[in-house]
């Protein structure tokens, strides 16, 4: 029976692995697709208004993390990992002071 288990658990344990890494890699391209569309929303003129880069800087930064992440390095890599701290990076801070410049209006 303990045999059966050990032989077993190897095969678990890489299954549960591919869903790990499925599940953050849904996550990284979200963050990062849901950035990226919101960066190209908006007006060019308003990111230097809040005092941060430029629309075009932050769509550079978030369309290649996107992907790289994409093209294979996945969500764990260096550069899923930075495009998964960029992404949250601008939704987290940026697009709050976006939407304040607005007075809060808008759907996003």
């Amino acid at each position: 029976m303990l045999a059966g288990m050990a032989i077993a658990a190897p095969i678990f344990v890489f299954h549960l692995v591919y869903v790990i890494d499925l599940i953050l890699l849904v996550f990284a391209l979200a963050v990062q697709g849901i950035s990226l569309v919101h960066a190209f929303t908006q007006r060019s003129d308003a990111f230097p208004a809040i005092g941060t880069l430029p629309k075009g800087g932050w769509i550079a930064i978030l369309a290649v993390c996107m992907l790289l992440t994409l093209l294979g390095f996945g969500a764990l890599s260096i550069f899923g990992l930075i495009g998964i701290a960029a992404g949250l990076i601008y939704l987290l801070d940026v697009r709050v002071g976006l939407r304040d410049l607005h007075d809060g209006k808008g759907f996003w």
